[in-house]
């Protein structure tokens, strides 16, 4: 679904990406692990266009996408919940959601979705018409993945869901980004807490300054001594 091919991301003098490669197939979760500063959001928001790679490609099945609008990417079915949220605090949970189905125009779909979207998350129903600005964090994560489900995505970026929630949020965070991929939707996932985003991950790739260094199964990774002392809390 996804194919990335030695792409290269620099901020001004700073080269963020070094060759980054790596591919996402229909309906996996992949998770994405690595340090702070290592390049995660870097590389989702150079997938979701906000970002252009100075060389090498990116394919969302089958055609280039590097370089594009991101508004065109979202339209092709790519949608990407950025680190902190960012849900519009003065507008209603209602209009949030609203706003991410704005390139769409099938009404019988969208009201569909709408009913999916209160489906997964009981509280947004609850809060339909409170500001976003009110919600509690979690509250503000839930809206902001269902607003990113209101376009329909075939493959959908997260990035850092469980940053500032407490333990138990972030579990029904997680059965969330499991249910979510049940219903067919194909996720890139990156987390700080890589015991958690490897436990319901297919495949895993760890970054570092830049690099991918290592990729392989999520049981793989588990295990391998290298990757638990760096990243799982074990020795």
């Amino acid at each position: 679904m996804l194919t990335i091919n030695d792409i290269n991301v620099y901020y001004g003098n700073i080269h963020a990406l070094k060759g980054v490669s790596l591919e996402i197939n229909q309906g996996e979760i992949v998770t994405l692990i690595g340090a702070n500063g290592a390049g995660k959001s870097t590389l989702l928001k150079t997938i979701s266009g906000l970002l252009k790679p100075k060389n090498g490609e990116i394919l969302f099945e089958g055609k280039p996408i590097g370089g594009k609008v991101a508004q065109s990417i979202v339209k092709m079915g790519l949608s990407h919940v950025p680190e902190g949220r960012r849900v519009f605090a003065n507008m209603s949970v209602e209009e949030n959601l609203e706003l991410g189905a704005y390139l769409r125009n099938d009404k019988q779909g969208i009201r569909e979705d709408f009913d999916k979207v209160y489906q997964l998350f009981p509280r947004l129903h609850e809060r339909r018409k409170q500001l976003s600005g009110t919600l509690s964090g979690g509250e503000q994560q839930m809206l902001a993945m269902g607003r990113a489900l209101m376009a329909r995505p075939k493959l959908l970026l997260l990035d850092e869901p469980s940053m500032g929630l407490a333990p138990l949020l972030v579990k029904t965070i997680f059965n969330i980004i499991e249910e979510i991929n049940k219903t067919g939707t194909t996720i890139l996932l990156i987390e700080q807490n890589a015991n958690m985003a490897l436990s319901i991950a297919d495949r895993a790739y760890v970054i570092e300054t830049g690099k991918i260094v290592a990729s392989g199964s999520a049981e793989e990774l588990t295990a391998s001594d290298q990757i638990k002392s760096a990243y799982l809390g074990g020795h």
